[in-house]
């Protein structure tokens, strides 16, 4: 298969190793951030947050030379009734590994224990509304979704900024796989989460997605019809989308491939 190929509009870049696809991912997405910067006075980028994220995002914030005093972060999903110490926040997470490592211009934060959840949804569109992406940096879940954005949920023309969901069993129990929580029955069954149409308004996207848990999410992602059945699909209509992919991530898309059944260009 080749190192780098479109499929539609997504620009997909294989490595063989995690690291390496962590690394690649950073020295692009950190050229850019430093070439936005040159004209524009701030930016303001969107986070995920996920243990598939962790080299990458290690990586990035080491990247020389970003003024991250001229960057606004948000991140694109909290779970709603953690605790507001919950180890598992994707808040806390990316408070943890990047929010606090660096000096932002401002960082705002999905209030998951806010006491009405959909006001919290809105206050928080607003807020993207008032400061509109510039970079979205995100992975794949295991059942394609981006952010948390399930099949039963997604909707490619969704009205809404974020919205309060439902989380499907397959995301739940990703959760476990992930080793953030022990058992399914400890995972949130609602979250916050920012919708397609607002990830998909930055011009910019960077989506990395290793191991062997997200093959099948890939697969489906290159090959399957752009519907919400498989969100992600979506991707491949973004005009500026780079797909990171690692030889596990890649390895069902891969023996397709070899055996002729997709094209790739």
């Amino acid at each position: 298969m080749e190192k780098s190929f479109y499929i539609d509009q997504l620009h997909i870049n294989t490595f063989e190793t995690r690291g390496e696809m962590a690394n690649n991912a950073a020295l692009t997405a950190g050229t850019q951030i430093i070439s936005l910067l040159k004209v524009k006075p701030y930016l303001n980028i969107i986070f995920a947050a996920a243990p598939s994220q962790d080299e990458f995002l290690k990586a990035l914030i080491e990247y020389p030379g970003i003024d991250w005093q001229s960057i606004n972060a948000f991140h694109m999903d909290e779970y709603i009734g953690l605790p507001e110490d919950a180890p598992q926040s994707f808040g806390n997470y990316l408070n943890e590994r990047v929010f606090s490592r660096v000096p932002f211009r401002s960082v705002h934060f999905i209030r998951g224990n806010a006491k009405d959840p959909e006001s919290e949804a809105r206050r928080y569109e607003l807020e993207l509304k008032a400061f509109p992406p510039d970079i979205v940096l995100m992975g794949i879940g295991e059942n394609g979704h981006i952010a948390f954005n399930d099949p039963h949920v997604a909707d490619f023309r969704d009205p809404y900024g974020a919205k309060v969901i439902k989380l499907d069993e397959v995301s739940r129990q990703q959760q476990v796989h992930d080793g953030c929580f022990c058992a399914l029955h400890l995972v949130p069954e609602q979250a916050i989460t920012l919708t397609i149409p607002m990830l998909l308004s930055a011009p910019q996207i960077y989506c990395v997605v290793p191991g062997k848990t997200k093959a099948k999410a890939v697969f489906n992602t290159l090959t399957q019809p752009i519907v919400e059945t498989y969100p992600a699909t979506i991707l491949r209509t973004h005009p500026a989308t780079e797909l990171y992919i690692d030889a596990d991530s890649a390895c069902y898309f891969a023996a397709a491939a070899h055996r002729g059944e997709v094209l790739i260009h």
